[in-house]
């Protein structure tokens, strides 16, 4: 049984939650609070496994909060907020900051995939040990000397993942040369995030990152995120890669899904492609990851010491899907490496060198 504490300053909301979450056999709503004063209380008495948050309350606003929480008593946390364009940038600085998730706030009006996603995000939340969370913010995170001009015109770089992934994923680009090669990522995110997540990593990253729009060009010192709720696939024209944003059914009850990305990757740059899949949960982008590795790609899976959620890695190296397993830390040296081994063999043959 998952013991929840709902925290929001709505009794309206409050009473929602409540409803919703009582429909699930394994889930109980231990109590609520109206703000973090007496959400510090109720966490210390009645001891719940996962807190929902709101990001906007009185007295003290949820993300300050959630920076105490985690500095003093780190739990699991899914922020439940409303989301619109204008609370993005909350919403990713609240996924930085720990919490595990964040997700629509459901009424009786949801659509069951709000619930779902609710419900997903609680049961994931209380599998995850918090205190392995990476921290990718630019006081603590992982800094890497920026590699000398790399010759990466045709490589591709694609990325997936999920359920701490936003903080993942940061930590892995922040380590990127400005020059490094064509990225396309695959995050899990609500739509309407996915733009502030792009901006947010072009902050502070070497290479320019945005949201992509069909058809943008993949090249060399630019990163383009999958737009939520749309499919991204990579496709070629003459010497070129560039995306193509659409439209279609749930995969793996996601959109963007990463299977969708990694298998077109597959098929359209085979061998001169990266395959990277990251933490989450579930099974997306582990068959994806397979389809690259069969066409010659170097395929790389987080481990399970440095993931958040040990799904979506661990499905893919079950598979046999992933080359290498390796620390996050370890995954943007070895990309870059492998782009200068690769570039360096061309040149050699190209000359008629051994």
């Amino acid at each position: 049984m998952i013991r929840v504490l709902v925290v929001d300053d709505s009794a309206m909301v409050r009473k929602a939650l409540t409803d919703e979450l009582g429909k699930f056999n394994d889930i109980e709503v231990v109590g609520t609070a109206v703000d973090p004063y007496i959400a510090r209380d109720r966490i210390l008495e009645l001891k719940p496994d996962v807190l929902t948050l709101d990001i906007e309350m009185p007295r003290m606003d949820g993300l300050t909060f959630l920076e105490k929480l985690m500095a003093h008593h780190p739990m699991p946390v899914v922020v439940v907020s409303s989301l619109t364009t204008e609370r993005a940038d909350m919403a990713l600085r609240a996924l930085h900051l720990g919490a595990v998730a964040v997700v629509a706030k459901p009424s009786r009006y949801s659509a069951p995939d709000v619930r779902r996603e609710l419900v997903t995000a609680l049961r994931t939340a209380a599998n995850t040990n918090v205190e392995k969370r990476v921290t990718a913010n630019g006081d603590k995170g992982p800094t890497t000397t920026l590699a000398p001009l790399l010759r990466t015109t045709h490589k591709i770089l694609a990325i997936g993942s999920s359920t701490g992934g936003t903080v993942a994923v940061e930590a892995l680009v922040r380590a990127l040369p400005p020059d490094a090669p064509g990225t396309v990522i695959v995050q899990h995110i609500p739509g309407g995030f996915s733009a502030s997540f792009a901006n947010r990593l072009n902050d502070v990253c070497a290479m320019e990152v945005r949201e992509a729009k069909d058809m943008d060009r993949v090249v060399p010192g630019v990163i383009l995120v999958a737009p939520g709720g749309w499919h991204m696939v990579l496709t070629k024209s003459g010497a070129e890669y560039m995306v193509r944003i659409k439209d279609g059914p749930l995969v793996h009850f996601q959109k963007p899904a990463v299977d969708i990305l990694f298998q077109s990757v597959a098929k359209t740059a085979g061998a001169n492609a990266i395959g990277v899949i990251l933490t989450g949960m579930g099974s997306d982008g582990a068959k994806g990851l397979l389809a690259m590795r069969e066409c010659g790609s170097l395929t790389i899976a987080q481990d399970e010491a440095t993931s958040l959620v040990f799904g979506m890695p661990k499905e893919a190296i079950q598979l046999n899907a992933a080359c290498e397993v390796l620390a996050l830390n370890d995954i943007a040296p070895r990309v870059l490496k492998y782009v200068q081994d690769t570039a360096d063999t061309t040149t050699a043959v190209a000359s008629g060198s051994k």
